[in-house]
């Protein structure tokens, strides 16, 4: 989905190989693939010199904030977002950028769209000072539910990043966040799961996980660096 702006609820699950494999015979079932099926997926979080928009997030709050930008691997096509999280609904704002607009951004912090999201995310970064920190990646598989386009699903796999060399269209030298296959397995919502979809993960044993892409990134390099 691809929207400037939308709100939905999320609910994250870590899937082993074989689980994701099973599940598949129930997307087949009740899912369309969507029209953006397949992308590879980059980011760039914003954060200032001490972390504390990660550092915050790994807290847990109420209400949590997220400065990115990000790319589905489209030719010059970028999206530079606000996401925030209150109370488990995520609200998403964010403008769309070429690559030229962004770089004279970061360089002249001047800016030539002048949208009022845009205007709202120079704020946000002025305020907390923040600038590329972390680039994130990962390949994406997209569904929506035949009977409900507002019940989506995703599956993301290797999971990768780097601290240097924040060029988003540049994919190499990235260390993978997980040792074995592993899929992050986001479900986006607007209303109540329906009951097919929670009775299969009850039987299953899948439960919803607190799990922050970027977040679980900062704090497996953390304790690294402490160890």
């Amino acid at each position: 989905m691809k929207g400037n702006k939308f709100e939905r609820v999320e609910q994250k699950y870590i899937l082993t190989k074989k689980e994701y494999i099973n599940i598949q015979k129930l997307i087949k079932e009740y899912f369309h693939k969507d029209i953006y099926y397949e992308s590879k997926i980059s980011n760039i979080y914003f954060d200032n010199n001490n972390c504390d928009l990660l550092i915050d997030s790994l807290e847990k709050p109420i209400f949590k904030k997220k400065i990115r930008l990000r790319s589905y691997g489209e030719d010059n096509i970028l999206y530079l977002e606000i996401k925030e999280k209150y109370k488990g609904t995520v609200y998403k704002r964010r403008t769309k950028l070429t690559k030229d607009e962004y770089n004279n951004y970061l360089i002249n912090k001047k800016i030539d769209n002048n949208k009022q999201i845009m205007r709202e995310i120079d704020y946000y970064i002025n305020y907390y000072k923040v600038h590329p920190y972390i680039y994130v990646a990962y390949d994406r598989l997209s569904y929506y539910a035949k009977n409900n386009e507002d019940f989506r699903i995703t599956f993301d796999s290797n999971l990768r990043y780097r601290f240097n060399n924040l060029d988003i269209s540049n994919n190499q030298l990235t260390t993978k966040y997980f040792d074995n296959d592993k899929y992050i397995m986001e479900v986006k919502s607007l209303n109540s799961l329906p009951l097919w979809f929670t009775k299969y993960l009850s039987i299953n044993k899948i439960y919803p996980q607190s799990f922050s892409k970027v977040g679980s990134i900062y704090k497996k390099e953390r304790e690294c660096r402490v160890c």
